[in-house]
């Protein structure tokens, strides 16, 4: 295989596979942090259990789901993909097209400014495509997607910043909740199908974690920290017809190209039983103000932090601790059909390294 910068620099083709994210918070890793948005995470303690210890724009303490797949794969963490050091071999790895606060819809999270819609990731994508051509020509371009891992975490928003956003929105007098989880769940298949025609063979996707059970929405909803109810049986419903979905989606391109991850039940698990898994609360964010911790921002000038976020399932508001994410990814990487559906990612890699 010839991979040369149009320079004449070598460019070495990289001994992992590579990973393209696409989605919400739970897996943006800096894109928003060149965007005129409030949905950031760049200030102080984001990032107190990253290497840097710094904040990244990473919605966590630590390491965010990507991040621990890369480590699985034995490769460098990707970077966002409008990062300026993203160029030359970096691009060989992957990018990170992800946006905090975007949804399925295009209307989701119009409140939030600047964000980089779920198309316009997809766009992005196809740019990517045509810089990684023009360092090492279009078939080897095609090899590295074809070959590549692909994330995809969306759903959440479309209900906790759109349908629930306040006691009456437009799209909740516009649809039954049933039928509004319908027709998210049928764009989310067109967004899907998309991003298989532009070469993806493997689609790791994800659906909504229990939203009702969030500290930021028990703040809001609970009176005795028990998950709300309602967002949860929104929850059950989006879930359970994407996997439905997915498997359509299977038998449409005749492979097992979409893996259904239960994201759902992963987190449940530990939800329901938090000190099965070593932590001491999966109701109280680490990280916040208020009840439950799950009002306002993650910040130093007005939050209180807990002393050890290995013990929490949350690190803010609304997202999961590095520890929590590394339960996650094991369930990833080794799950049962329950979580992983039609197979977890040990048997992906498996079964690709023998093709």
């Amino acid at each position: 295989m010839a991979w040369s910068l149009v320079l004449g620099n070598s460019v070495a083709p990289p001994e992992a596979r590579a990973l393209f994210v696409f989605g919400d918070s739970r897996v943006d890793n800096g894109n928003n942090n060149y965007l005129a948005t409030t949905a950031r995470a760049n200030t102080q303690p984001y990032g107190i259990d990253y290497p840097t210890h710094r904040p990244t724009g990473r919605f966590c303490n630590g390491l965010i789901v990507p991040d621990i797949i890369s480590e699985h794969l034995g490769a460098e963490f990707i970077l966002p993909y409008l990062s300026p050091e993203l160029e030359g071999e970096k691009l060989l790895l992957g990018a990170n097209f992800a946006s905090a606060g975007v949804g399925v819809l295009n209307d989701t999270g119009v409140q939030l400014l600047q964000i980089i819609k779920i198309y316009d990731q997809i766009g992005y994508f196809e740019q990517y495509q045509e810089r990684v051509a023009a360092l090492i020509g279009p078939d080897q371009t095609q090899n590295l997607v074809n070959g590549g891992l692909v994330l995809i975490t969306l759903g959440g928003n479309d209900f906790i910043n759109n349908y629930y956003l306040t006691p009456l929105t437009l799209r909740s007098l516009q649809y039954s909740l049933p039928d509004y989880v319908r027709y998210v769940v049928s764009e989310y298949k067109k967004i899907l199908m998309r991003i298989y025609e532009l070469g993806a063979r493997r689609v790791l996707a994800s659906g909504t974690g229990p939203m009702g059970c969030l500290p930021g929405e028990l703040a809001l909803r609970s009176k005795n920290g028990d998950c709300d109810p309602e967002l949860q049986r929104a929850a059950d419903l989006f879930n359970g017809q994407m996997i439905q979905t997915l498997s359509e989606l299977n038998k449409e391109v005749a492979a097992d190209v979409f893996i259904a991850v239960n994201a759902l039940k992963m987190q449940m698990d530990f939800i329901s039983d938090p000190q099965a898994y070593g932590f001491v609360s999966s109701k109280i964010a680490c990280c916040g103000q208020g009840p439950y911790k799950g009002i306002g921002l993650c910040n130093t000038q007005v939050s209180t932090m807990c002393p050890d976020r290995n013990v929490y399932v949350f690190w803010d508001a609304f997202h999961t601790s590095e520890r929590a994410n590394r339960i996650l990814v094991s369930q990833f990487m080794h799950g049962s059909i329950e979580y992983m559906y039609p197979m977890n990612l040990s048997t992906i890699l498996a079964m690709d390294a023998k093709a």
